[in-house]
């Protein structure tokens, strides 16, 4: 009788358990939806965490890291989905880790991150980023091996965005990557190499005469040319 009596408790609780879990996953559904219609980020991720709880899913902490990500908490966002490189991550997931390592100025694990977004597609605006953080770490054959795809895969529609004044500027995506040459060959020898770097600065300047941050680089390097 007792064993009786013990099943129909369990049972009952497990009923009441799944129903309870069942009233919140439906609140949280409904509070999320509320949450998007005002526009309201915190409320989004608020309920996205909440649901996340209730029921996983690798998509929800996918969606839950972008919003960190795009809200400018990169540490937020990488606790989320962590940092590791998984054959299993979606699109979205690597790009968050890749950006938002970049972010905090984890070069090293950010570059992992973004050349498996260019190993999945391809394109000039990932090139520009791993030839910009291979030019950091000193890798010039791989900077040149992306600068190369990147101008040959430019056309005159798509454009780097840069922020260095206080009124941001665009350039042709060529522009930029032959800038990102300049730099190249400038870092290949500093004490030679700046006429030429200069000249293929120019270059770039030539595409884009707004390229503010060519112009300031040229500056710089005849700045550091010797006096007769």
């Amino acid at each position: 009788m007792k064993n009786i009596i013990t099943s129909v408790i369990i049972m009952c609780t497990l009923s009441t358990f799944s129903q309870s879990n069942q009233e919140l996953l439906s609140h949280y559904k409904k509070y999320y939806k509320q949450m998007q219609s005002q526009a309201d980020i915190q409320g989004v991720i608020n309920a996205l965490t909440h649901l996340n709880v209730l029921e996983p899913s690798q998509a929800r902490k996918d969606t839950l890291a972008t919003l960190y990500m795009n809200e400018g908490r990169h540490v937020e966002a990488l606790n989320t989905i962590g940092v590791e490189k998984n054959d299993s991550d979606s699109d979205l997931a690597v790009q968050v880790k890749a950006f938002s390592l970049k972010a905090i100025n984890d070069i090293e694990q950010a570059m992992v991150h973004y050349e498996e977004l260019f190993r999945r597609k391809p394109n000039p605006f990932i090139a520009y980023e791993l030839a910009e953080m291979k030019i950091r770490t000193g890798d010039l054959m791989g900077a040149t091996r992306n600068i190369t795809f990147g101008i040959a895969n430019s056309d005159g529609d798509i454009v780097r965005n840069y922020y260095e004044t206080q009124q941001p500027y665009s350039v042709p995506m060529k522009a930029a990557f032959t800038y990102l040459k300049g730099l190249v060959k400038i870092n290949e020898d500093r004490e030679n190499n700046i006429d030429a770097a200069i000249s293929i600065m120019n270059e770039a300047l030539v595409i884009a005469p707004n390229f503010n941050l060519a112009k300031i680089s040229i500056d710089a390097l005849n700045a550091q040319k010797p006096t007769e």
